[in-house]
């Protein structure tokens, strides 16, 4: 959450908040109270996770932690606060002030991780802060307060990125930077023309957005390795495939730990560029999915990816739910690969909080103390509901298995034999995990 110290600007264009828009409440205060209350709190624990968890942080004078990465701090602290009262994004000041932070960082020599891991610090620390005194009842609230908490960090990761591009290329390398520049464009939902013809391209029909996590590679644990050496490597293994899949085409905002691609759509020949609709533009999946294997298989390392398409104008929202997607991939075990929301629609509807999902994930609890009932019927399910399949997974004998579903249905009341219930275990399994992932829990 660093960032510069420009003059705090509201465009004015600008709503004063977003439609019908009610102010989340934690604890029985307005949460954007609780950070304006606590914001030197904040900014000093910020800068102390900060110094605690990213080392080369240390680096910096310490007259420049106290002064000019304090207040920064404060800054990107008060610009949530806004988000929070509003429902809106922060100024595109804020974002600008982010990216000039960055390319000083760069300057400094600060690896762009670190720069990076400044922001998820930030906005952790904060979510910490406002959540410690949440009631039972909050969990709608902190649900909107989660959305924006990742809407804020996907904007400024990406103005982090290509800020630090910034200070790291020589002053004649503008293409790059450009491209860059299209991509924050982008993801702001703002008029894209003009960054395109900078970077030199033309836009798409549409992009594909993925949303990364791309997993560490063991030589980042390995003793006497540097790990910042070897996530670098691994990126770069990463990004050169990603690059010659695509014919360099695709504009990335990439850590080690994951972050964004978005790849050119071509448009159908009958279209021209501009005139395909979301509903129409489909993107070659399994190509693209098979364009992210490579690039794992050349990072050494398991990549996970949330997915969708859109038109240039509507990229926001589609890395918004990108990200959503890979959030849920993740949270219910999908194997590394690409993931549409087609893939996990169930359990994407099942994240959002309702009285049926709470209800679904009741069904298994009479499974809570019996951790190998679960496990099995997970695994059963995973199977395909062969019995020999799921006993050697599990290293178990086909009668033990047998044994166990019997006692899931005594339990619970659900024959995992019987169709019109496997789909109520496989919902109710999906509505246990959303309900364990819940922020209020």
């Amino acid at each position: 959450m660093t960032g510069h110290n420009a003059p705090h600007c509201t465009p004015p264009d600008t709503p004063e908040t977003a439609p019908t828009w009610h102010v989340p409440v934690i604890g029985g205060r307005p949460a954007d109270q609780l950070l304006l209350g606590g914001v030197r709190e904040l900014a000093v624990s910020v800068v102390a996770a900060l110094l605690d968890r990213v080392p080369v942080y240390r680096r910096l004078p310490r007259e420049q932690l106290t002064g000019e990465l304090t207040r920064d701090t404060e800054r990107r602290i008060r610009a949530l606060a806004h988000t929070v009262r509003t429902g809106l994004p922060a100024p595109t000041a804020e974002f600008s002030a982010v990216r000039e932070a960055a390319a000083r960082r760069a300057e400094e020599g600060l690896p762009l991780d670190a720069v990076l891991l400044a922001h998820h610090l930030g906005l952790e620390v904060c979510w910490e802060f406002v959540t410690r005194d949440a009631h039972a009842g909050d969990a709608a609230d902190l649900l909107v307060i989660n959305r924006l908490l990742l809407d804020q960090l996907r904007r400024a990761t990406t103005a982090a990125g290509a800020g630090y591009l910034d200070g790291r290329r020589p002053a004649g390398d503008r293409r790059p930077t450009a491209r860059q520049s299209l991509l924050t464009a982008l993801l702001a939902g703002t008029p894209a023309e003009e960054a395109a013809a900078r970077a030199g391209v033309r836009l798409p029909a549409g992009y594909a957005v993925l949303c990364l996590s791309i997993a560490d590679h063991p030589d980042e644990h390995s003793p006497g390795v540097d790990p910042g050496i070897a996530a670098r490597r691994k990126l770069r293994r990463f990004v050169a495939e990603l690059d010659h899949r695509t014919r360099q085409s695709a504009l990335t905002a990439l850590t080690p730990s994951g972050g964004l691609v978005l790849a050119p759509l071509a448009p159908e020949p009958e279209l021209e560029p501009g005139q395909a609709d979301a509903t129409a533009l489909e993107a070659p999946w399994p190509q693209l999915a098979a364009t992210l294997a490579a690039a794992a298989r050349a990072a050494g390392v398991p990549v996970l990816a949330g997915a969708a398409a859109a038109v240039p104008a509507e990229v926001s929202g589609a890395a918004a739910l990108a990200y959503e997607v890979l959030d849920v991939a993740r949270a219910f075990g999908r194997p590394p690969g690409l993931h549409r929301l087609d893939d996990v629609l169930l359990e994407y509807q099942l994240t959002r909080p309702s009285q049926a999902r709470s209800r679904l994930a009741a069904l298994l609890e009479p499974l809570a103390d019996g951790g190998e009932l679960l496990t099995t019927l997970r695994t059963h399910l995973a199977s395909g509901l062969n019995r020999r399949l799921t006993a050697s997974a599990l290293h178990l004998h086909p009668n033990t298995v047998d044994y166990r579903l019997r006692r899931v249905a005594v339990l619970t009341g659900l024959d995992p034999s019987s169709p019109a219930d496997v789909l109520r275990i496989t919902a109710a399994i999906a509505a246990r995990a959303a309900e364990q992932s819940s922020p209020a829990r």
